[in-house]
C-alpha cells in the first residue's frame, strides 16, 4: 500500500519531532535528530518518481505533510521546505516534458540532500536579477562568486541549487542557474544564524568563492527580467505553495492550542467556570477558526492545479503570491489571537505559543512579500501600471 501524509507522519514520530523542538529553539540547534528520522521514513524523497527510489507522490500530498509537520516543529518543516522545493520543481518540469532536473530526481532518490541558494542581500529582484557572478568555464560549466542568505538547511544539504550574472559571454547578460556540491573547497557556510524565530531552521549565509557547477549541472541560461520559462514557473510555484502549507500549519497549531487553553484556563468572573464560556473568549477562537478555516480548501485546490497541469495562463502568479501572502497573514492573525486567549504564560521562555509567535513572523520575509504580491495582483486584473 502506497504511503500517506498520516502514515508516512505518524502522531508518535510527529510527537517526538514536537518534544525536541523547544531544545532546537533553545540552543539554536540543528534538528539533527528529526532530519535522521524524517530521511529513515523516506519524507524527503516523497517528490520522487517511484522508479528513482522515491515515493512518487503528487503535490497535494507534500502540502498536507508539510501542514502536519509543521504543526509538531515549524522550523523543521521549513527547513525541509528548501530540498521539497527542489523536488517538486523537478517534478513539475517532469510533468510538462522537461527531463532537465531529471539528474535532481535521481540524485535525491539515492539520499542527496539540497539546498536552496538564491537569496541574496539586497536583491529585491529575486528571480529576475542577481548580485552573484556567473563567470563562463571551458566546456560549458561557470563558477559562482557571491553571497547566498537564508541557505536552510545550512548543516546537512549535499547540493546546493543557485544562480548568477554572466556578464562575460557573448550573449551576456543572462541569469545562470546550476547546481554546486558541498565538497567544492570554495563553498563556505558561515555561523551566523542567530534569530527571534525559525531557529532550527539554521538558514545560515553561503559564501560562494568560485564554486563550480559542472556542464551538466547549468540548467538554465536565462535574459534577466520576468521570464516565462517553465523553470522558473516551477521555483516560484513550488516555493510559495510549500511556503504557505508551513504557515497554515502553524495557524492549525496555535488553534488547537488556544481551544486547550480556553478549557484549561477559568474565570473568577464566571464563577470558575473555564473560559470556554467567557463570550469574548468565544469571539476570539471563532475568529481565528473562521480565519483558518479558509486556507487549507485554497491552498489544495492550487496544488491540485498544479499537479493537473491546469492553464491559468497570467493568472498563475497572482494565484500563487495570493496564496502564500492569505497564508502567512491568516497564521499570523491566529497565533495573535492563541496567544490572546492563552493568556501571560506565553509570555514566559518554553511557551509553544511563544515560540509561534515568533516563529510566524520569518512569513512576513519571504517572497514575495505583501507589496509585491499585490503588484503581482493588481496587475494579473489591472494589466500593467502604464507608462
Amino acid at each position: 500500500m502506497s504511503s500517506t501524509p498520516e502514515t508516512l507522519l505518524p502522531d508518535d514520530l510527529l510527537e517526538r519531532i514536537r518534544e525536541r523542538a523547544p531544545r532546537y529553539d533553545r540552543e539554536n540547534a540543528f534538528f539533527t535528530e528529526d532530519l535522521d528520522e524524517l530521511r529513515d521514513a523516506g519524507y524527503l524523497t516523497a517528490l520522487v518518481p517511484v522508479e528513482y527510489g522515491g515515493l512518487g507522490w503528487d503535490l497535494v500530498d507534500a502540502v498536507r505533510a508539510q501542514m502536519r509537520l509543521a504543526g509538531a516543529a515549524p522550523a523543521t518543516a521549513l527547513a525541509i521546505n528548501m530540498h521539497l522545493v527542489w523536488t517538486s520543481v523537478a517534478k513539475i518540469l517532469r510533468d510538462r516534458g522537461d527531463d532537465s532536473l531529471e539528474f535532481l530526481l535521481r540524485e535525491a532518490g539515492a539520499g542527496e540532500v539540497f539546498g536552496f541558494g538564491i537569496s541574496e542581500a539586497g536583491n529585491d529582484l529575486m528571480l529576475f536579477g542577481s548580485r552573484t557572478t556567473a563567470t563562463p568555464q571551458p566546456g560549458g560549466g561557470y563558477r559562482y562568486t557571491g553571497r547566498k542568505i537564508f541557505t536552510s538547511l545550512s548543516p546537512a544539504w549535499t547540493r546546493l541549487g543557485t544562480m548568477g550574472l554572466d556578464a562575460d559571454s557573448p550573449d551576456a547578460p543572462k541569469i545562470v542557474y546550476g547546481f554546486v556540491e558541498r565538497d567544492d573547497p570554495d563553498v563556505r557556510s558561515l555561523d551566523d544564524w542567530d534569530t527571534m524565530g525559525m531557529r532550527a531552521s539554521q538558514s545560515r549565509t553561503t559564501v560562494l568563492d568560485g564554486a563550480f557547477a559542472a556542464p551538466h549541472r547549468v540548467v538554465r541560461r536565462l535574459d534577466p527580467g520576468p521570464n516565462a520559462d517553465p523553470f522558473i514557473f516551477g521555483i516560484f510555484a513550488s516555493f510559495e505553495v510549500l511556503l504557505a502549507a508551513v504557515y497554515a500549519g502553524i495557524g492549525a497549531r496555535a488553534l488547537d492550542l488556544a481551544v486547550a487553553a480556553a478549557h484549561r484556563r477559568t474565570s473568577m468572573k464566571l464563577g470558575g467556570a473555564s473560559l470556554a464560556q467567557d463570550p469574548d473568549i468565544r469571539w476570539r477562537i471563532a475568529d481565528a477558526a473562521i480565519a483558518q478555516d479558509a486556507i487549507e480548501p485554497q491552498l489544495l485546490a492550487v496544488a491540485r492545479d498544479l499537479d493537473g497541469l491546469v492553464d491559468h495562463g497570467s493568472r498563475w502568479f497572482a494565484k500563487l503570491v495570493g496564496v502564500k501572502v492569505r497564508a502567512t497573514e491568516t497564521a499570523k492573525q491566529v497565533v495573535d489571537q492563541a496567544v490572546r486567549v492563552s493568556g501571560g504564560s506565553t509570555y514566559f521562555a518554553g511557551s509553544e505559543l511563544g515560540r509561534l509567535y515568533r516563529d510566524v513572523l520569518a512569513g512576513l520575509f519571504h517572497p514575495s512579500d505583501d507589496e509585491s504580491a499585490h503588484a503581482t495582483v493588481a496587475t494579473a486584473w489591472l494589466g500593467p501600471v502604464e507608462s
